[in-house]
């Protein structure tokens, strides 16, 4: 009988974790199929990635649910005009230095703007920086003008600038990708 009672109990707890796991989970969307950018229409600075001809891309309307130590990946962008972040900001379409610490979020993270001009405070490498939301790093869509022919944001991106970067005391040899967490401040 209590041999019965164990497992059923060790059943239920692992159907309550699967339903916890699915609820925080996030699924794809869709896909975007990626087309050769003009010549001279994809600018790679900060070694961003121009989308292939043919290569299917993922896509994502929602991002891992934020927490108080969200996790997330760092990625270099510059939101500088003539930089690698295309159009001037979403949040109030201005561009913006390499010397100020701010930040685009994934599609599902920027929330349709309501994290626009609010900032966020970013933990790597042993320190922090607060950073301001000026942008939306679309995981919905890419491989188009819109988005100077680079794909689409993985799901779980901090896309900042030099200033977050520098903040954070990474070796400028080391700018790229980082594993950081991150918070609403």
């Amino acid at each position: 009988m209590r041999k019965n009672f164990m497992t059923g109990l060790l059943l239920l707890l692992l159907a309550a974790s699967s339903i916890e796991a699915r609820l925080q989970s996030c699924k794809p969307s869709g896909k975007v199929m990626g087309k050769k950018p003009p010549a001279g229409q994809c600018n790679q600075e900060n070694n961003s990635d121009c989308c292939q001809a043919g290569e299917l891309y993922t896509t994502y309307k929602c991002s891992p649910t934020v927490s108080g130590t969200t996790k997330a990946v760092l990625t270099i962008n510059s939101f500088e005009k003539g930089g690698d972040g295309g159009e001037p900001s979403e949040c109030d379409n201005k561009y913006h230095s390499d010397d100020t610490p701010v930040v685009a979020l994934s599609t599902g993270w920027y929330n349709g703007g309501s994290r626009c001009l609010k900032n966020i405070i970013i933990n790597a490498n042993g320190r922090s920086v607060t950073a301001k939301v000026v942008d939306e790093c679309d995981s919905t869509m890419g491989c188009d003008k819109d988005h100077d022919y680079q794909p689409p944001c993985p799901n779980n991106i901090v896309d900042a600038s030099k200033a977050v970067w520098k903040a954070l005391g990474v070796p400028e040899d080391d700018w790229g990708e980082l594993d950081i967490t991150w918070f609403d401040a």
